[in-house]
């Protein structure tokens, strides 16, 4: 019997939220248009709901940046701004999907939430042999996401209306490629909606 997990993937204010530096090159106007924000809090009330475990994954440095790689173009934007350092507002989940306590965090130093983190682990611990997908971007974390978990023997379903890229042509282009190593699933299928969402979840 297929046991599975939820990831919410890099709904970080610096990502998502319409002051954050990211946010403003394009991903905050397509999570905007494409309602994103709303279906990740559903897809979010539903597995809490049906107590399917958790797991956000939050990208970011430490102070000095010894993480972060060089010659990255996507992570020099940050070291060069002071962006995605731990323990700020900038790698604070946004408001609207804010983890509970006893939903696991994973932090990680790179696009790929499996490399060098505890994310495999605990979700063996778990029991978990299926991953749904939400989060941004679509063209870099979730499509790492689904290509790594697809590599390691997990089915992966990726919430194509909980995902956005930083344009809707590189958007459409990622999910094309997932589509080859995971489902595409609209999060109604899944997680129905069960109540009305708050009006920060709307702004957002």
């Amino acid at each position: 019997m297929k046991k599975m997990a939820l990831l919410m993937l890099d709904f970080l204010n610096e990502i998502v939220h319409p002051d954050g530096v990211y946010a403003q090159m394009g991903y905050y106007q397509q999570v905007r248009e494409k309602g994103v924000i709303k279906q990740a809090a559903q897809a979010l009330a539903g597995a809490r709901a049906a107590h399917t475990p958790v797991v956000h994954v939050v990208v970011g440095f430490s102070e000095n940046y010894v993480e972060c790689p060089t010659g990255s173009e996507v992570f020099d934007i940050a070291r060069r701004n002071r962006l995605l350092r731990f323990d700020t507002w900038s790698t604070d989940i946004v408001e609207a999907l804010a983890p509970l306590p006893e939903e696991s965090i994973v932090r990680k130093h790179r696009v790929d939430p499996f490399y060098q983190t505890s994310l495999e682990l605990t979700l063996r611990s778990m029991g978990v042999d299926t991953l749904v997908l939400a989060g941004v971007s679509t063209e870099f974390v979730v499509l790492a996401t689904a290509m790594s978990a697809h590599d390691r023997g997990f089915h992966v379903v990726v919430l194509e209306d909980a995902v956005a890229a930083v344009n809707n042509v590189k958007h459409l282009a990622a999910l094309e490629v997932i589509g080859s190593t995971a489902e595409r699933r609209k999060t109604a299928d899944l997680f129905p909606a069960r109540r009305t969402f708050n009006a920060t979840q709307e702004a957002l």
